[in-house]
């Protein structure tokens, strides 16, 4: 009898590497566009804690709408927040501009924003 070789000749294994190339091209770009949607939804869920912080801390306060709030002023908004560490940073690296009483508060980067 004949003794059969054992292993996988080359073509078969560039035909699995390139299979799985094929998969990674199509793959990769979805996983990239989910990080940067999950990454917007996650500002905008801040903006939103950020918005109803001032608010209750206007409110509590007896502040009229347009106070413009000053650095000293976000401590104190930010106990209104619930987890205010992670509310004060965007996930994608953008900065959170607080603003005045009455108007959202904005994200540096483009498409972060709060609508009405």
């Amino acid at each position: 009898m004949k003794k059969m070789k054992q292993g996988f000749t080359l073509v078969e294994i560039m035909i699995v590497v390139a299979i799985i190339g094929l998969l990674a091209a199509i793959a990769i770009p979805s996983f990239m566009k989910a990080r940067t949607t999950s990454q917007t939804n996650a500002c905008i869920n801040n903006l939103r804690m950020i918005e109803a912080g001032k608010e209750q801390w206007a409110l509590a306060k007896k502040i009229d709408q347009n106070h413009v709030i000053t650095d000293t002023e976000k401590g104190e908004v930010l106990g209104y927040v619930k987890n205010p560490t992670s509310a004060t940073n965007c996930p994608a690296g953008g900065t959170i501009d607080f603003k005045a009483i009455g108007t959202n508060a904005t994200c540096t980067i483009t498409g972060h924003a709060l609508t009405d």
